[in-house]
């Protein structure tokens, strides 16, 4: 169980950054600045916390910088009407570089971190307990947010919403949803997920600052969102998988130090297998045979997705 409840809690930070390239996306835009996002919003994050010796500033300051990120997004292809690719590809260079200009001074620097907290009785609780309620609020917080989001998109009218703009945003409108505004709104949450996700990184996971800090984990996340199908449950597991397989990785490397190499690259490997699996016509067509989980083994993207919505 010990083990268990490591790969939980080492997976936190990509459970945060798909959970909000998952909802972004599922609005029709994608955040191409994610990696340099997340490693801005933990330098960010990690300063406010050892400036102000508190934690939960740090966490807003984090979540407060890829929220302006992920709006300047929002506004180039809502606004400007500009690819979101390029724009996000470039505000992904210009994070990082800030990032690493910075965050200079703070290398090397102790700061806070995220206290554990045992939820009582829950935690008592025999297997379940240890799993899952022996963690942080930092890693509670990712349980919530992946629920959370699953019932918001597929239980309620304005999850509803929410896929008709990124599926089909004219149908969208022609029922009276502002899609724009609303593309502002999920954009701009998404991105304030991800800057948890930084924050997760620097205050929780290593309890620092460094260069490369976050390295691929950004890029990292914009796959899984692939892979899970932008179903905040699937992308979730599969944040939990990719974490697993680092540990199995870790454990064979000692066994076998000759395989460093190829054991490291192991979880990559496992998943583009996967990813080939779940995009089969086989695969496609369990939703047919199952109609209840058809959302959840559904692969493709929203049809709206990257693409300009204009007003006619």
């Amino acid at each position: 169980m010990e083990v268990l409840a490591g790969i939980i809690a080492a997976a936190t930070p990509l459970v945060y950054a798909t959970a909000g390239e998952t909802i972004s996306e599922k609005s029709g835009v994608v955040n191409l600045s994610l990696d340099g996002s997340i490693l801005l919003s933990a330098m960010v994050a990690f300063a406010a916390a050892f400036t102000t010796g508190n934690v939960l500033v740090g966490y807003a300051a984090g979540a407060a910088v890829s929220m302006a990120v992920a709006a300047l997004i929002a506004f180039s292809s809502i606004e400007l009407r500009l690819n979101q690719i390029a724009v996000g590809f470039v505000l992904f260079l210009l994070t990082r570089q800030l990032a690493l200009f910075l965050g200079d001074s703070y290398v090397g620097e102790p700061g806070p971190k995220v206290p554990a907290w045992d939820i009582p009785l829950l935690s008592e609780i025999p297997v379940v307990g240890e799993l899952l309620f022996q963690h942080n609020l930092s890693v509670y917080g990712s349980f919530v947010v992946v629920i959370a989001s699953y019932l918001y998109i597929y239980k309620t009218r304005p999850g509803l919403d929410l896929q008709g703009i990124g599926e089909r945003p004219e149908a969208a409108f022609a029922r009276g949803i502002r899609v724009n505004r609303m593309r502002y709104v999920y954009t701009i949450l998404g991105g304030a997920l991800v800057g948890v996700a930084g924050a997760a990184v620097s205050l929780d996971q290593i309890a620092g600052w460094r260069e490369n800090l976050t390295t691929n984990l950004g890029w990292i996340a914009l796959a899984f969102v692939i892979f899970g199908g932008w179903h905040p449950l699937r992308v979730a597991l599969a944040c939990y998988l990719y974490r697993g397989l680092l540990y199995v990785a870790g454990e064979f490397q000692v066994e076998f130090p000759n395989w460093v190499q190829v054991l490291t690259q192991l979880p990559f490997l496992l998943m583009i297998l996967m990813i080939t699996v779940i995009n089969t016509e086989w695969f496609k067509r369990l939703g047919d045979r199952f109609p209840r989980w058809r959302h959840f083994l559904a692969s493709n993207a929203p049809a709206g997705s990257g693409k300009v919505f204009v007003r006619e």
